[in-house]
């Protein structure tokens, strides 16, 4: 037997003591922390170590005794599929330790805020995803969704985590793979539920002939999609792909971000829109295609700023063709690179800032040398939100409050909106 197959005989017993930030089983081995996917706390699990991963990280191999808190997953491919990490664990039970992310990610960053009671807004379910496509063993397709911890292609021909607005997604990029499997290039295939039918965007492809472009118009007729593109240029459009945000209704650029549920974004608006009902003039900044400039400008002037040219044109043409809303005035600009400087805030009551993954550090800077009396937060990473926290109290600002909104359910992904005032 070889060394690496020795290594994936060794099989070993562990009791999990608790479930982990990223949703993992941690079991304690000699003072270091061990990870098993989809164990709980308490239970005693039979696990193996995972070839080709870090050393920490174990292969579930079978639930010895189980937690009084595991429930049954309600997909077939839980446990396979990457998308969930939690369908296994009593909804009580999984609710307060993801509300216990945010509590205790801030206490390590010695922040001391009330945290409020988490809100569910899973809703409907995702009205946005992005499958993958490409060739598996054999030369044989495959359609689907990551792998947990690997880049191999799970095939999936149902998901129940779906908006119904989706309803045909999975066909629809079935279809699109097909006659694009002989470029033997990994694709990613980005399917958004909007009020004109399923916008599609197609990447990795690379460069294609006008047979396939036509071939692929024809795959968008059949399948009734509103529009479909590829790395954003156009292949066909039957229906404008159009959301209602607020009274305004959007066009949605391709390959569009949108926060995941619908229900989502309209828990983060409503307390977006709480905190800041007393502003006359807000700075909505990183604010893509407007969830909450367009609904704030019912009641406020807004300036809003992207980097996102195609966003902020929808933005900007949204508002435009609305009556009864506030002047609205979008602006592209890399607030990464050009933040906002405080001078330039001087003329805001609030601001109001919603940054990606990794945070806003350079906009919360000039934020903290500012004098605005109200800042609000709106974060899908509770790390980069303390990072950005800190530097706002540094600056003189206090945490009013911080409220954590779940509408990644079954994922260890939490949003926040927090109201920093001086």
């Amino acid at each position: 037997m070889s060394n690496s197959s020795s290594a994936r005989a060794v099989v070993e017993h562990l009791v999990i003591d608790h479930v982990g930030h990223r949703g993992d089983g941690v079991a304690i081995v000699d003072g270091e922390n061990v990870y098993v996917p989809y164990t709980l706390g308490g239970e005693t699990v039979e696990v193996a170590a995972v070839p080709g991963h870090h050393p920490d990280r174990r292969r579930l191999l079978a639930v010895e005794r189980a937690s009084p808190e595991r429930i049954t997953a309600f997909c077939q491919h839980f446990g396979v599929c990457g998308g969930c990490a939690i369908q296994h664990w009593d909804a009580g039970r999984y609710r307060a330790w993801k509300r216990g992310l945010v509590v205790e990610t801030l206490a390590q960053a010695k922040l001391d805020s009330e945290v409020a009671a988490l809100i569910d807004a899973h809703g409907l379910g995702r009205r946005r995803i992005t499958l993958h496509a490409g060739m598996g063993t054999h030369e044989v397709l495959k359609v689907g969704f990551a792998a947990a911890n690997s880049h191999d292609i799970i095939p999936v021909d149902r998901c129940p985590i779906l908006d119904p607005g989706l309803a045909g997604a999975l066909d629809a990029a079935w279809a699109i793979a097909e006659p694009l499997a002989p470029t033997a290039k990994p694709l990613d295939i980005q399917i958004t539920a909007t009020e004109g039918g399923l916008d599609v965007d197609v990447r990795g492809s690379g460069p294609l002939p006008a047979g396939m472009i036509s071939t692929l118009s024809g795959v968008a007729q059949q399948h009734r999609l509103a529009r479909l593109t590829r790395h954003g240029e156009l292949v066909l459009m039957r229906n404008p792909p159009t959301v209602t945000i607020g009274t305004a209704r959007v066009t949605l650029p391709p390959g569009s971000f949108l926060q995941a549920t619908a229900a989502g974004e309209a828990a983060l608006a409503t307390l977006v829109s709480e905190h800041c009902r007393r502003a006359k003039h807000i700075a909505d900044l990183f604010c893509g295609v407007g969830p909450f400039a367009l609904r704030l400008a019912a009641n406020s002037k807004i300036s809003a700023f992207d980097g996102d040219a195609g966003a902020v044109m929808a933005l900007q043409k949204a508002a435009t063709s609305t009556s009864g809303l506030k002047p609205v005035k979008a602006e592209t600009r890399d607030l990464f690179r050009r933040p906002l400087m405080a001078q330039e805030l001087r003329d805001y009551d609030a601001v109001l800032f919603d940054p990606p993954r990794q945070g806003a550090q350079a906009q919360a800077q000039q934020l903290a040398a500012s004098r605005i009396p109200l800042v609000v937060a709106v974060s899908c990473n509770v790390t980069t939100f303390a990072r950005d926290a800190r530097i706002l109290i540094d600056g003189g600002y206090k945490i009013a409050n911080v409220t954590p909104v779940d509408q990644f359910r079954h994922t260890p992904h939490v949003e926040l909106v927090a109201r920093f005032v001086r």
